[in-house]
């Protein structure tokens, strides 16, 4: 019975954050009289209260965490769903009880790209500022993973393929898919990232060695004749450019 009494309390203290229907003495009130701690006046009596309210700091803690885990499971099935508006919220409240999770600010990153695709000029004034958030919010997102976990191979695709494909700026993309290739040194859609950008900033040597790689970690024949065709169309403009 106890332990229920605490979990209800427990719940409420946690609720009073988000809600403003109760006061603060209510619910110090409400806690002096779950406790039996109302007015403490000697030391035995400030230890026992100290004692008592670590224990419901640890209850309100372990809440507060099982609160940021469900906003991440609810966040997954979102995306899932490819429902992004909805994952996007909840990826953010979970960052609210765990803001150094790498993880959440990819998925963040993730969403808030995909969201960038529905932010249509629907009053038609030219306005892309909408969209230009979302970019934004997805370029921050992704740093802070990366800043969070260098390492992170999966911010660090997605940030240099936001930079290729949404924004246009392949010259800010290849640092990032570099640094990948030396964490991933296998990874085909990374080395077909970099020839792409490559070719876009007319580094066509550079492009070509790409593809190269990416023809030698690839079994698959069409893939193989698709990757050549793409290497000598990178051959074909360096000719070009060189005359």
């Amino acid at each position: 019975m106890k332990k229920l009494s605490t979990l209800v309390v427990s719940l409420i203290l946690i609720l009073s954050v988000f809600s403003c229907t109760k006061s603060n003495k209510t619910i110090i009130r409400m806690q002096h009289f779950e406790e039996g701690v109302s007015n403490p006046n000697t030391i035995e009596e400030y230890e026992d209260a100290i004692k008592k309210y670590e224990e419901r700091v640890a209850d309100i803690q372990l809440a507060q965490a099982q609160i940021g885990i469900w906003h991440k499971i609810v966040g997954a099935r979102y995306l899932d769903k490819k429902m992004y508006g909805e994952a996007l919220k909840s990826f953010q409240g979970a960052l609210l009880y765990y803001p150094d999770n790498q993880n959440l600010y990819y998925y963040v990153g993730v969403c808030a790209g995909y969201m960038s695709h529905t932010a249509l000029d629907y009053d038609g004034n030219g306005s892309t500022t909408k969209k230009m958030n979302y970019l934004k919010l997805a370029e921050e997102s992704y740093k802070r993973a990366i800043d969070i976990e260098p390492r992170y191979a999966r911010a660090l695709f997605g940030l240099a393929a936001l930079y290729d494909m949404e924004l246009g700026q392949p010259e800010q993309a290849i640092p990032y898919v570099e640094n990948l290739l030396t964490i991933e040194t296998k990874n085909k859609a990374a080395m077909m990232l970099l020839a792409r950008c490559y070719y876009e900033t007319y580094e066509f040597d550079k492009a070509a060695a790409a593809y190269d790689m990416a023809i030698s970690v690839t079994k698959d024949k069409k893939q193989i004749e698709e990757l050549q065709k793409l290497k000598d169309t990178v051959l074909e403009a360096k000719e070009i450019y060189a005359d």
